[in-house]
């Protein structure tokens, strides 16, 4: 009897060495949670037995339990690595990317990469799943079933050729006048200011478009105050057109005073010698902006085809016009500040930033200013951690005695909120790891000692003669 008691506490003593020595192995294992190994005794009586003399029968491993507590954080420069701080797990998928195989694991170990087709894998390749998001960033689903991997695209958005272009800005009321009939964009001393917007033509090409400010002569401290505004694309003449008939807005600013101090003509473009046409904006006299002449200032068509002004390339739509917006200019007594300056197009985006945030939204910034939200990180969580299925790569299933997963985002509940840039560390503590090292090789020895007074006892009883 007492040799199988010294077997079963030697049995026992190796199990404790074991789930330390494991232990310490994975000690740098990210999102591992260690184990210790938890022992019943061994007690047989019956009704035919005497408690009170009876001695029991050893010892027995009962289970080696995993303990989920929270381990530490450690930051990292990917921005793909993410760590939970919560009771949650990441979802993870395995062999395709249709999303609703429900052949879902679990893990706690967010060390993510790329893979060969932009999706977010673990280093087994599974795919970590997300819920789906509408353009907002906002869920719109959070079922596990409706889960699919995440794919961060290269590109984003198609080409759209600039039809508008806004512009404000302040134009300083002390400068100069100038005789916009001179005005030349190669002669600097012609005009007072002059500002440049990137548009972008149908293929996505961009150009820079310079809008050139000349303070018109003639205007007093009780009139309005006239400034000429000339285009050009590419450094290229784009005149003020009139796309209703086809032609260019012709007239001649005249900058003759009458006895009431205001020019003779107001309401044509502005014309230059060297053939510019141009727009004026009127101010008044606290500086405030009235109009501009034409009111909605169109450029010239700017494709190859028929009397466009040929600044775009060939295979461009060459209709392409652009409607400059006057936002709110002012004419201060302040230097020249651009306050407003944007155009609706756009080129194909390249991916340029990828974030996840605390909610786990993970979305993607593109060179063209696109930020595109892909996916919402999905967490799960179970009535009885202890209860999971381990499978190898710090991951586990659901089983019977984990009971269901409960899907959740982050920042809700005991989910847990999602750190990006972070992952987290096994939470094995070494020193007691050693320590419960020390004592189980005690115990090992006391049992083994135990084992061999038995075994010297049964030799003294055989040598009986």
């Amino acid at each position: 009897m007492s040799f199988n008691i010294a077997l079963s506490g030697i049995a026992a003593s190796q199990k404790d060495l074991d789930s330390t020595a494991n232990n310490i192995a994975n000690v740098n294992t990210y999102g591992f949670k260690g184990s210790r190994a938890e022992f019943t005794d061994v007690y047989a009586s019956s009704v035919f037995t005497n408690s009170k003399t009876n001695v029991g029968g050893g010892v027995s491993t009962s289970q080696v339990a995993q303990q989920f507590h929270q381990g530490s954080l450690l930051r990292t420069n990917n921005a793909l690595d993410m760590a939970i701080n919560g009771n949650g797990y990441f979802v993870m998928s395995g062999g395709n990317t249709n999303g609703n195989s429900m052949d879902f694991s679990y893990t706690r170990s967010g060390a993510f990469k790329l893979n060969s087709d932009n999706y977010i894998v673990d280093s087994q390749d599974n795919f970590l799943q997300a819920f789906p998001v509408d353009a907002d960033g906002n869920s719109t689903s959070v079922s596990l079933s409706t889960t699919q991997p995440i794919r961060i695209p290269d590109t984003a958005g198609n080409p759209k050729f600039t039809e508008n272009v806004t512009l404000s800005m302040n134009l300083n009321a002390g400068e100069l006048d100038m005789d916009p009939a001179l005005f030349d964009p190669t002669d600097a001393t012609t005009f007072n200011n002059s500002t440049s917007v990137t548009i972008y033509d149908s293929v996505g090409n961009p150009h820079i478009l310079t809008t050139y400010f000349v303070k018109i002569a003639g205007g007093s401290s009780t009139t309005e105050n006239n400034w000429a505004s000339f285009y050009a694309v590419d450094g290229q003449q784009v005149n003020v057109w009139d796309t209703a008939t086809d032609t260019a807005l012709a007239g001649t600013y005249d900058q003759d005073i009458d006895a009431d101090g205001t020019p003779d003509v107001f309401g044509v473009p502005v014309q230059t010698a060297g053939g510019w046409t141009g727009s004026v904006m009127k101010f008044d006299s606290a500086g405030n902006f009235l109009t501009s002449v034409p009111a909605t200032i169109e450029t010239q068509t700017l494709g190859l085809t028929g009397t466009g002004a040929g600044v775009l390339s060939a295979g461009t739509d060459g209709t392409q016009n652009l409607t400059i917006n006057m936002g709110n200019p002012t004419q201060f007594a302040s230097v020249f500040e651009v306050t407003e300056l944007r155009q609706d197009g756009q080129t194909v985006g390249r991916l340029t930033n990828v974030e996840v945030g605390a909610d786990g939204l993970v979305s993607a910034s593109y060179s063209n200013g696109t930020q595109k939200p892909l996916g919402r990180v999905a967490l799960a969580r179970f009535n009885n951690d202890q209860g999971l299925t381990q499978i190898g790569n710090t991951s586990w299933k659901q089983s019977l005695a984990s009971g269901e997963a409960l899907a959740g985002e982050a920042n809700f509940g005991t989910f847990g909120s999602v750190n990006s840039a972070s992952l987290e560390q096994s939470n094995v503590d070494l020193t007691t790891e050693l320590t419960d090292l020390i004592t189980a090789q005690r115990n090992f020895q006391a049992n083994s000692r135990t084992l061999e007074v038995n075994s010297t006892l049964q030799q003294t009883i055989l040598q009986i003669r």
